[in-house]
């Protein structure tokens, strides 16, 4: 078998030396405080069988897909997938894609045109920028939640020839905090821009159905679009892109990531439509889960760990712990303990801000989040 090039093999052997050579991790029966499964969804077996069921009275096959949705794979599921999650984020349209990276990237690389501006927040998730990378738009980042950078920004390149779209995180991936919207909002409708927020951690968590901190914050007729990725919260493959049913119309027009991949199988539809209504029918998980943040947070003040903590209100909890090699000696700890924590390492983050992500579930007890923290005040205060 050919060998791979010397310059591939160079770029290997740095990641390695400084520590960061990524590896597929080996998944252990470990308590798990890793995972973005926040309501435990992804390993239900009332979702499980509650899909299995909805496709034995339609007498759906649960056969994959057999092309593009533009083509054979357009299953009748997926128009009333489609209704139900407009109806429950009040959008006027939603449209399904494979993956949130797949509707980060139609739809960045779809939508500014070549005479946009797209100003998005520094730490914007890869996809994010992966499609802002493919789009003709001229892109500017501003930093991270401070309004103030985007204020100066929009007036350097806002005119009236020019669209500007404004990008941000509800939940951010790495930090687990939330920029303030409303300010973002008025700031948008001040300056006639394109607001889009991406709500892939926000799913499940915020809203008093889980319907995101768009919704919360009541801000849903003041936003352009709305990604919402169903693999962290809802617990299953898909995400799909709110707006109006122009925006949903264009996207299926040329969002080359809807056009040229084959789309779900009835089987991945029908578990995103069954996890919808769970959402609508249940809020138990949810509010275990809001109890386990709070209990977080208490915990890690009465321990002294508050500090070092990125201020979160959200299920991602992270813990700032300088150096690669620092960072994965204390999850290796915590790991051998029976809990799963993950070390988060540069380049994923920048070099100095290497963290212990912790994530919170509503299945985790208050007495393992109680643990996990001392365990990590023991190993992060005797390194």
């Amino acid at each position: 078998m050919k060998i791979l090039p010397k310059s591939l093999l160079i770029k290997l052997e740095l990641r390695e030396q400084n520590n960061a050579l990524r590896s597929l991790p080996l998944i252990y029966n470990l308590i798990d405080f890793t995972s973005n499964d926040y309501l435990g969804l992804a390993h239900s077996e009332f979702i499980f069988d509650k899909t299995h069921q909805f496709l034995l009275d339609r007498n759906i096959k649960i056969n994959g897909a057999t092309g593009s949705r533009l083509l054979s794979g357009n299953h009748h599921l997926y128009s009333e997938t489609e209704e139900l999650i407009a109806r429950f984020h009040q959008s006027e349209s939603a449209l399904i894609f494979n993956s949130g990276y797949d509707a980060n990237i139609g739809f960045f690389s779809a939508v500014p045109q070549r005479n946009d501006v797209i100003l998005y927040d520094e730490l914007c998730h890869a996809s994010i920028r992966d499609g802002i990378q493919l789009s003709n738009a001229k892109s500017y980042k501003f930093k991270h939640n401070y309004s103030e950078d985007l204020d100066k920004l929009i007036l350097k390149y806002k005119t009236e020839l020019v669209e500007v779209y404004i990008v941000t995180e509800s939940v951010f991936s790495m930090d687990g905090d939330c920029p303030n919207l409303e300010e973002l909002a008025i700031i948008s409708e001040k300056y006639n821009c394109n607001l889009i927020i991406d709500e892939a951690h926000a799913l499940g968590i915020f809203g008093d159905k889980g319907q995101g901190l768009v919704q919360q914050l009541q801000l849903q007729n003041k936003v352009f679009a709305r990604i919402m990725t169903f693999g962290k919260g809802l617990g299953c493959h898909g995400a799909a892109i709110l707006g109006s049913q122009n925006l949903k119309e264009y996207l299926v027009n040329f969002a080359r990531s809807f056009i040229y991949t084959t789309g779900l199988s009835p089987h991945s539809v029908a578990t995103i439509l069954v996890a919808y209504q769970e959402l609508e029918a249940n809020t138990i998980q949810i509010d275990k889960l809001r109890e386990n943040i709070i209990h977080f947070n208490q915990e890690k003040q009465i321990l002294g760990l508050k500090p070092m903590f990125v201020r979160s209100k959200s299920a991602i909890q992270s813990a700032i712990i300088s150096g690669n090699q620092k960072v994965k000696n204390i999850a290796k700890q915590i790991q051998e303990k029976g809990f799963d924590v993950k070390a988060i390492l540069s380049p994923t983050v920048p070099e100095g801000q290497e963290r212990l992500r912790i994530c919170l579930h509503s299945y985790n007890t208050k007495e393992e989040i109680s643990e996990v923290l001392r365990l990590l005040s023991n190993y992060v205060f005797n390194f």
